[in-house]
Order: structure tokens, then sequence, then C-alpha cells
């Protein structure tokens, strides 16, 4: 399993550079991802070459053909804004896949530590973008709690928190109560993501509020894929301002998700060698 130590190293300073211009400037270069992508192969079909077993290389194209498959999907339901679902593909490559049945396992792991991480730091971004936005956050939270449903939620959940250290049944209604308060969180927390941007300002890929309507004739439509390069030529031509919704960098999520496999897999294998120098 040496083999995937240059793999692990290269993930880890491309993830690391990747997280850096995803912070500084909400995107990530195509050529960060695709570049990992084929360094990554390039050493697999160099060293399967050198010891002439194919094997570490099909692993590594078996895993870019899954991971494509699931970055479209994440990309297309809107879970995953280009860059990310990119650098998702390029992840498929480097992964320590052992043999062709650990192809669904280890992807599972990978991803289920890629959300759960990913889901506690956006729930901490979130809070350090409500609180730099502390003014149109309170305004906006203000205006989804107004409503009866909202009360009633908050009383639900208060006394079910009450109830929970006794009853599991009375726990998992707190925790479909909290629904709706985490909504109106979400939600607000949108709204101090919007942009009001000059059209020199825009990049491809940005995502639109809503529609703009140029003239009579033409309409710039708000899609999954953002804004296109030809999109940005008939705002520039025309000198419109555009409302951009600004997603949370997630990149920083993979280099977490990245360097708590790498701990799993060290200390596997030193727990592996300790075992054996044991027995032996």
């Amino acid at each position: 399993m040496k083999e995937y130590y240059f793999l692990f190293a290269l993930a880890l300073i491309w993830t690391l550079f990747a997280s850096l211009h995803d912070i500084k400037k909400r995107e990530v270069a195509n050529w960060l991802n695709f570049s990992l992508i084929a360094f990554a192969l390039s050493y697999r079909a160099l060293y399967s070459i050198s010891i002439k077993n194919y094997q570490f290389l099909f692993l590594g194209l078996a895993g870019l053909v899954i991971f494509t498959i699931l970055a479209h999907l994440f990309y297309y339901g809107r879970i995953f804004a280009g860059g990310d679902a990119k650098l998702l593909i390029a992840f498929g490559t480097i992964l320590p896949f052992t043999n062709y049945s650990s192809l669904i396992s280890i992807s599972i792991i990978f991803l289920f530590l890629l959300f759960a991480l990913g889901a506690i730091y956006s729930m901490l971004l979130t809070i350090f973008i409500a609180a730099k936005n502390k003014n149109k956050f309170k305004k906006e939270f203000r205006k989804k709690t107004k409503n009866k449903l909202f009360d009633a939620s908050i009383i639900v959940l208060i006394i079910s928190l009450i109830y929970s250290i006794k009853d599991p049944l009375a726990l998992t209604i707190s925790l479909i109560s909290l629904i709706i308060p985490l909504y109106a969180y979400i939600k607000s927390v949108d709204k101090c993501m919007l942009v009001l941007l000059p059209s020199n300002k825009i990049t491809e890929g940005d995502w639109l509020e809503k529609d703009i309507k140029i003239n009579s004739k033409i309409t710039i439509k708000k899609t999954v894929h953002g804004l296109s390069k030809k999109d940005i030529e008939i705002l520039r031509r025309h000198n419109k301002k555009v409302l951009i919704k600004q997603g949370i960098p997630f990149v920083p999520a993979f280099l977490l998700a990245l360097t708590l496999t790498l701990f799993f897999f060290l200390t596997s294998r030193l727990s592996l060698v300790y075992l054996l120098s044991f027995l032996s």
C-alpha cells in the first residue's frame, strides 16, 4: 500500500491550493482539478508498468468512473458547484482502493466523511457569515419567524427536549421540530450571501438569484450551470449589475475529509505492522 503515499501527498498539496483559491475567489480553477487527475492517472500507469501488474491503474480508472457519475448527480442536484464536482472526480483517482470490492466501501466511507465534516464546517461558517452580516440576518430572520408554525415548533422542541432524556420518541420529535427553525436560519443566511456585482466582476459559473431581463428580446435565465461566457458578454455589453448568490467555499471540507482519510489509512497500516511484529 506504499504506492498510495505519493497519491495522498499529491492530493494534499493540490487540495490545499484549491481550498485557498476557493476561499479567495469562490471558485476552483479547472487546471487544478484536471492536472490532479492527469498526474494521479499517470503515476498509476507508470507504477503499474514498473511492477507489470495493471490492477493499480484499473482501480484508479474505476474510481474515476464512479466519482464522475456521483459528481454529475451532485452537480445537477445543486449539491455541488462545478468546481467541487470536478474535484470530487479527481478524488476518485487517488483514494486507496485495495481491490475491486473495496471500490464501493471506500467510496461510501469517504463520502460519509466529506458530508459529515462538510456539514460541521458549513454550519460554523454560516455562523460567521450571520455575525458578519448581523443586521441583514436579523431582518430576514424576523420575517421568517413571524408565524404561528415557527412558534409551535419552538414550543414542541422545548417540551420534547425536556422529556427526551427518558423517552427516545421525544428525542425524535425534537429533531423533527428543529427542521422549521433550521430552515428559517438557513434561508436567512442565504440572504446574507447575495451580492450585487457590476458586470466586470462576475465570472463564469456564478449563480443568478433571478432571471435578468436585458430587453424585450433578451433574457438571461437562472440555471443550475450558472452564467456562461456568452451571458457575461451580454451583461458587460449592456453594463448590467447582477445579483449573485455566492455559495459557501466547500473545498476546505475536501481537505478535512482527505486529512482524516489519510489518518485512518496510516493508523490502520501502523496497527497492522505492530500486529505482525507481535505475532512474529
